[in-house]
């Protein structure tokens, strides 16, 4: 059954459902190796872009969370991803059924705070959602940014680990309701 996507705004942003329209934008970030350096290593194809965006809009519609699209809201400027996702990534130990978060932002977003913005909104959101589960995130050891920003989200590296080859860290943020 399909789900509907939540819209979230912040002082300065909003996060709403991905759109076919997106596609432009999402494939000038996912295709800039100064945004992808730390993630993929390799800027995306078209083909990856638009397998990414239906990524997106297929996790709404199956799982009833998924990403956001992230703009500016006096400008309406795209300037990044930000959601969850079930990714069966196959890393051990496995943290397959816990929601993971991720973030995306231009080149041009970033250092702005928009990223911890964004971040902060969607786990207000996934609070609501989730509050007996803990919220996974992995992001590479080189990633300095988005290791600070973890970290000014409540994560903790819980473990560092190998994914697709590379030295990555899993960072956790503990439920609100521990689990007896």
């Amino acid at each position: 059954m399909p789900h509907s996507t939540a819209a979230l705004e912040t002082d300065r942003l909003i996060l709403r459902a991905p759109q076919r329209a997106d596609f432009d934008d999402i494939y000038a970030m996912w295709s800039d190796l100064a945004v992808v350096r730390h993630v993929t290593g390799v800027a995306f194809t078209k083909e990856e872009a638009w397998a990414r965006l239906l990524r997106s809009a297929g996790h709404w519609a199956l799982m009833g969370f998924g990403y956001w699209v992230v703009s500016e809201k006096h400008s309406g400027k795209f300037i990044g991803e930000v959601g969850f996702g079930q990714y069966k990534r196959g890393i051990d130990p496995a943290f397959d059924q816990a929601p993971e978060i991720g973030w995306m932002l231009t080149s041009g977003s970033q250092g702005q705070g928009y990223g911890t913005e964004a971040v902060r909104a969607a786990l207000q959101w996934a609070d609501t959602r989730w509050p007996d589960d803990e919220i996974v995130c992995i992001i590479s050891p080189e990633n300095a940014p988005s290791l600070a920003l973890a970290r000014k989200c409540a994560f903790a590296p819980s473990r560092t680990t190998t994914y697709k080859g590379k030295p990555t860290v899993v960072f956790q943020r503990e439920a609100l309701s521990p689990k007896d």
